[in-house]
């Protein structure tokens, strides 16, 4: 969310209750429920061009159906499950681009640790581990009660 607001995009941000006082801190432009049953609806006129997802799952298609035409999905994660089902027609019918996100640039990294050196992006850390504490820095990641990231510190 950050660096899309860094870059003038106007941001929706969608989680749970447990987590909304979190991510209202990274002030996003809107905040809805994680799932809402109507998301058009939920999104008044608001017009979808980049979808960002860390969770995939069942509610993938959603995401996908509010795209705007020529619109862009990127995934990072799969939290909520590593299958969907896509209408390829969806896809070449509306001219959206599909885009899968691990390994990034080196130059990205550079842009990123300068951001951070600016004072432009600060992370947000829900716990830190030592190493010795793995196992319970899994459970927590697991659990998925978490807003941010888990850090595990050598």
């Amino acid at each position: 969310m950050q660096l899309a607001k860094l870059r003038g995009a106007r941001v929706i941000a969608m989680t749970s209750d447990a987590k909304r006082e979190d991510v209202a801190a990274l002030n996003p432009d809107l905040i809805l429920p994680r799932a809402p049953e109507n998301l058009r609806a939920a999104l008044g006129n608001e017009q979808i061009t980049v979808v960002a997802d860390v969770v995939g799952g069942p509610y993938w298609s959603t995401l996908i159906d509010v795209l705007e035409r020529g619109g862009r999905y990127t995934c990072s994660g799969a939290i909520a499950g590593p299958m969907v089902q896509l209408d390829l027609r969806t896809m070449y019918l509306r001219d959206l681009t599909f885009i899968g996100s691990t390994v990034i640039d080196p130059q990205v990294m550079l842009n990123l640790v300068a951001y951070l050196e600016a004072g432009h992006l600060k992370p947000l850390v829900a716990a830190t581990y030592p190493l010795a504490e793995l196992r319970e820095a899994q459970a927590a990641f697991i659990a998925k009660t978490h807003a941010g990231n888990i850090v595990v510190t050598p």
